[in-house]
């Protein structure tokens, strides 16, 4: 595996940061996973644009422009002979003291890792996963905003740590005034009476990728897709519930707190959005 870091590439055991990079120090950067289908980088310009959008909203002064950091991209899926998996984009603050200060920091570094992942059993995909409400409340918007996908992902860590030990593999994350934002690391949507729900993204939820396609490819399917405010009564009653990701794409959800949902199979609705992502997957995207 070969790694690019700041221009160049290095193995997988030489690469390697300082122990003074306020990425490390203090989770002071940004990041995207993104997702490679059949020699294609699946969705590249939103993830690079919202990659530039949570760096200007943490005052971070990415050194590459836009162009040049998809060719980047592209490039370090070839080194690796990547046709299918995922690729992991950094940009932490770069080089700096031990204080909190980021402008001691010189310039940013730029990582860029493509790899192989699999996030969830494929049996998950066919007979649907069971996950939990969870405590550990998603950040406040007026804290570090949960549109600004940064290193700091200490409090979905927590959250993570919370489902794992009630058994399941991804938790339901609450804002802070105790509705539904998202999971640890997916967004999630309910279907009731053929309706599509998400909670708004006021409500303190990341603007997925793959959320705003699944939304799109929905309203071209037919279906009404409203993003409204979401609690456990709703998600308890849905008709069908799922989750999406960059890693995850789209996987049912048959059970909440040991609440059978809808009739405890993935629903027909969740199954005809998943082949209509897994056929534009194969057909969209950036040439490596």
């Amino acid at each position: 595996m070969k790694i690019y870091i700041d221009g160049k590439y290095y193995s997988k055991n030489d690469a390697k940061i300082s122990v003074f990079d306020h990425g490390l120090l203090y989770g002071d950067g940004v990041f995207e996973g993104i997702r490679v289908y059949s020699g294609r980088v699946f969705k590249l310009y939103e993830h690079i644009e919202r990659l530039f959008e949570s760096a200007k909203s943490i005052m971070l002064d990415i050194p590459m422009d836009r162009e040049s950091l998809c060719k980047a991209v592209t490039a370090t899926c070839r080194e690796n002979n990547l046709r299918n998996g995922y690729i992991r984009l950094v940009v932490t603050r770069g080089v700096g003291t031990l204080g909190l200060n980021p402008f001691t920091c010189e310039k940013p570094s730029i990582i860029i890792i493509a790899d192989k992942i699999t996030l969830y059993p494929k049996k998950m995909y066919e007979e649907g996963m069971a996950v939990v409400t969870v405590p550990t409340p998603r950040n406040a918007s007026e804290a570090v905003n949960p549109r600004i996908k940064s290193l700091n992902y200490l409090n979905n860590i927590l959250a993570k740590i919370e489902a794992i030990n009630a058994g399941v593999a991804e938790a339901i994350m609450f804002n802070s005034f105790g509705f539904v934002a998202e999971c640890t690391g997916d967004n999630i949507f309910i279907i009731k009476k053929e309706i599509i729900y998400t909670p708004s993204l006021y409500m303190g939820v990341l603007r997925g990728i793959t959320r705003d396609t699944v939304m799109e490819l929905a309203e071209n399917m037919g279906y009404a897709v409203k993003q409204i405010v979401v609690n456990r009564h709703d998600i308890y009653n849905a008709d069908e519930c799922f989750l999406t990701g960059t890693a995850a794409e789209i996987i049912p959800v048959t059970k909440v707190d040991g609440r059978v949902i809808g009739s405890g199979k993935p629903g027909d609705t969740t199954g005809k959005l998943i082949k209509v992502f897994k056929q534009l997957t194969e057909t969209e995207g950036v040439e490596i």
